[in-house]
């Protein structure tokens, strides 16, 4: 019964933050704001207790808002309710590619995708949430265009600003800025997505934004409306929204199904992965068991109307910082939601929406925030230069494209260190048992192209015994980044079990940082 509490409490704080942040993503994604609450919903109570992975949080994410609103935008030809609900066709097509992926176990191949060619996308994310986002901060109605043409049209939108909603968006701003450093435990404390709604709706009904009017300021006239405000159904059942399947063979639609599963698939796996590493009981979670959870979810909210749904790391966090002890803790998020939505529909429908896309502003900062840039430079320049190119790829076409540059690329340079191809993807390893301890001898290149090969017979030798993994690298020609940082997260998990690398002596390391690329000299 305590655990239970606990779960109950620690679920109750993450629906705190959680609430917001389904509106405002549905709200970037171009679906209706409810959709992003019914797939938190469907995300807590539907599927929580299916999986593997008994401390993430499910529902929408920032990540996939580029995909939803691309497309919306495409499908709908400029018919936004038709682009909606065709675009939910798209979520279930998606949905039954990622039971698939689940079903013939690709849910491993999540676990080796490089982490440079990962943030690169995710920072192009980032920036083009905050190129959407900034002109509804600042009370702009119509803007569009593409994210590095509205990235330039910032000063622009300055020019334009209504005063009464930019108050709101910048108040929201520094509070979610600064909430979180003021150096009192009790205040520090607060989610600072709650205080935004706490300050942002009574200066809405002090501006009165529910009623359409004009006012006047420094001989300008401006004009607030409940269009500005957050938008609701009177019920969630009239929330449900059935998909649109008229152009589900188009290639718009097939683009798009490819990005939703594929881009769904490694953010909410790498999630996984993420916050296992956190977990203070070090429980392994199952990736094909998660995934397949996950596509069923993204199954049931696809056909009623809501957004795609991941395994979600923010959330995820704050539900271990909240000290949750299992699957319960998710349950309760959605539960606190559904009765939110169902007893209060009124409040959410006095948030303004520049409250919601100044956390949306914040969310894209710290996907693209500089100190990601640093980070990666000091890993090395090779893993900089893949960073960089799949950010602007991705930024200059689409996510698709700037993941698969990033991949050829890094695949093209583990190739022109080691004289070809034949290599990267061979068995790198041998692997025998001696007593207590697991030697694997590396021979030629260990990089993320080889990598299952070795973790999938290495699993298979962590029996009950072992004591210690210790890996030869003194017959390696090259050990990179990615194999680094995925078998310490994996050695995260082990319970009683030491991970060792020797023979490094012989590999050059291409920067001081402790997972840096290291090749034969």
């Amino acid at each position: 019964m305590q655990k239970l509490l606990q779960d109950a409490t620690s679920g109750f704080l993450v629906f705190l933050i959680a609430l917001p942040l389904c509106l405002g993503i549905a709200m970037a994604s171009g679906f209706p704001p409810i959709a992003g609450v019914l797939t938190a919903i469907v995300g807590g109570i539907g599927v929580s207790h299916l999986g593997s992975a008994p401390l993430t949080i499910k529902g929408p994410a920032a990540g996939l808002i580029v995909i939803a609103l691309g497309a919306v935008q495409e499908l709908g030809m400029g018919d936004p309710i038709l682009g909606y609900r065709r675009a939910l066709a798209v979520g279930v097509v998606a949905a039954v590619v990622q039971i698939l992926f689940a079903l013939f176990k690709a849910g491993r191949f999540a676990s080796i995708m490089p982490p440079s060619v990962v943030h690169g996308m995710l920072a192009a994310i980032g920036v083009i949430i905050i190129a959407k986002q900034v002109p509804v901060v600042l009370g702009v109605i119509g803007a569009h265009g593409e994210p590095l043409e509205m990235l330039l049209e910032i000063p622009h939108y300055l020019l334009e600003e209504n005063p009464e909603v930019t108050l709101i968006g910048v108040i929201s701003l520094l509070i979610l800025i600064l909430l979180p450093k003021i150096p009192v435990k009790a205040i520090a404390a607060i989610p600072a997505p709650l205080a935004v709604l706490a300050l942002a709706i009574p200066l809405e009904a002090y501006f009165n934004f529910g009623v359409e009017h004009d006012y006047e300021l420094a001989h300008h006239v401006y004009h607030l409306g409940p269009n500005m405000l957050v938008q609701l159904p009177g019920s969630l059942i009239d929330a449900i929204t059935f998909p649109d399947f008229s152009m589900i063979t188009s290639p718009i639609s097939i683009k798009y199904i490819a990005m939703y599963a594929l881009v769904g698939t490694i953010e909410s796996l790498l999630s996984v992965i993420a916050v296992d590493a956190m977990d203070p009981e070090k429980r392994a979670s199952n990736l094909d068991r998660d995934l397949l959870v996950t596509g069923i979810g993204n199954l049931v909210v696809s056909s009623i109307g809501g957004l795609p749904m991941i395994s979600e790391i923010v959330r995820s966090k704050a539900n271990i910082d909240a000290k949750a002890t299992s699957q319960w803790s998710n349950f309760f998020h959605g539960l606190f939601l559904l009765l939110f939505v169902a007893l209060l529909p009124g409040l959410l429908q006095m948030i303004p929406l520049a409250a919601l896309a100044a956390m949306l502003v914040i969310t894209g900062a710290r996907l693209a925030s500089p100190t990601e840039f640093k980070h990666v430079w000091d890993i090395g320049r090779d893993q900089f230069a893949l960073f960089f190119i799949t950010f602007a790829v991705t930024l200059a076409t689409d996510l698709l494209i700037g993941v698969g540059v990033g991949l050829a690329l890094k695949v093209a340079l583990h190739a022109w260190r080691t004289g070809g191809l034949a290599g990267l993807f061979q068995s790198p390893a041998r692997i025998e048992t001696h007593n207590d301890v697991v030697d694997v001898v590396v021979e030629g290149p260990l990089a993320f192209t080889n990598l299952l090969r070795l973790q999938e017979p290495l699993k298979a030798k962590l029996v009950d015994g072992i004591r210690s993994v210790r890996i030869d690298l003194s017959k390696a020609t090259l050990f990179d980044h990615t194999s680094q940082e995925r078998l310490e997260t994996a050695a995260n998990e082990w319970k009683d079990i030491k991970l060792e690398f020797v023979g490094l002596d012989h590999l050059q390391p291409v920067s001081p940082h402790r997972h840096a690329l290291r090749r034969s000299s």
